[in-house]
């Protein structure tokens, strides 16, 4: 993730404070392109918790689909060796 400190934006600190102390999200829009927000700490962690959770359910489920499988797992070290690491 990339860090700018707030003197480096043109984001009026009123707004910086709103998000960091009221939890306010803001929505960004840009001419055209993909809107970007600002969202406190607690709402990145909450998002980043969810974001963890969503792909260890999603291994779970690849592992109990491979398990169902019949199929034999390739060890580690043929991996590495195909993929040149």
């Amino acid at each position: 993730m990339t860090t700018l400190k707030a003197s480096e934006t043109r984001i009026p600190p009123d707004t910086f404070n709103r998000v960091a102390y009221q939890n306010e999200r803001v929505r960004i829009e840009r001419r055209g392109g993909r809107p970007v927000y600002l969202v406190s700490q607690e709402d990145l962690e909450l998002m980043e918790e969810l974001e963890d959770r969503y792909w260890a359910q999603q291994g779970r489920r690849s592992l109990k689909e491979f398990e169902g499988s019949g199929r034999k797992p390739v060890p580690w070290e043929k991996i590495r060796k195909k993929l040149g690491l």
